[in-house]
């Protein structure tokens, strides 16, 4: 069986007890309007930190890593289970947040989008702990990724369907424990009884579909990973296509 064909099986089976507006992980780049403008001057960081240390919870729900008066503001709506977003995490967060993130030009702000119920669980255990550890921990799961569905893919369908007709309280640990994303967090301090309470959160899950539902309507986003740049919808792009973008906006 193909990932591919793994996401479809495992969103058919687990769709019917929580409804999700499903939504494809890739939706077509659209480079707006960026206007060049002149380099951005750095900005020398807090005493004694570093612009990648300083974390923010934003009221919209999201996690802001570097300077919160950053010029240049750089948002992410990314999901878990989303290979594009995995790709993403690889190939540029590193040097997206040691060379510009860490310039104090520009801030880097994470807001967790549910394409399907995989991406519960997984966002239930990323939260789960301080809000400086979240993107850390979604840039470590996405690397991760690739094995939660070989591990779904020996589980086989019929246990990914019986995890799907649990009750929400039991429905995210069951199928944390199928993708091993209970493990994979436990190794990396979210404790085996924190984790427990947080996938048995059902309100933070309907929480969580609730803002994935209105960031769709206020924002466009139809896919993942979307991103936005000082205001405008520059769609779903890779690192290469991106860097460009921001460097347009003084970032270089």
């Amino acid at each position: 069986m193909t990932s591919l064909a793994l996401r479809r099986m495992t969103i058919l089976a687990l769709a019917a007890p929580l409804a999700l507006g499903l939504t494809s992980c890739k939706q077509q780049a659209d480079p707006a309007a960026t206007k060049s403008t002149e380099s951005v001057a750095k900005i020398a960081a807090p005493a004694g930190k570093a612009w990648a240390e300083v974390f923010a919870v934003t009221p919209e729900g999201g996690f802001q890593m570097g300077n919160p008066n950053a010029p240049i503001k750089l948002i992410e709506f990314g999901a878990l289970s989303c290979s594009h977003c995995a790709d993403f995490a690889v190939k540029g967060f590193p040097k997206l947040r040691d060379e510009y993130v860490q310039s104090g030009r520009l801030s880097f702000e994470f807001r967790p989008f549910m394409l399907n119920l995989l991406d519960l669980p997984a966002t239930l255990l990323a939260t789960c702990g301080s809000p400086e550890a979240v993107i850390p921990l979604s840039e470590q799961f996405w690397a991760f990724q690739p094995t939660m569905f070989e591990n779904l893919q020996k589980a086989g369908d019929a246990q990914v369907q019986a995890a799907g007709a649990l009750t929400p309280d039991k429905r995210f640990a069951a199928i944390a424990r199928l993708g091993g994303m209970d493990s994979f967090f436990a190794s990396r301090g979210i404790a085996a009884e924190q984790g427990a309470a947080c996938l048995a959160d059902s309100a933070k899950a309907t929480k969580l579909v609730a803002q994935t539902q209105a960031s769709g309507e206020k924002y466009g986003i139809t896919g993942t990973p979307t991103f936005y740049l000082n205001g405008a919808n520059v769609g779903t792009l890779t690192w290469e296509t991106l860097e460009p973008l921001l460097q347009n906006a003084g970032a270089r």
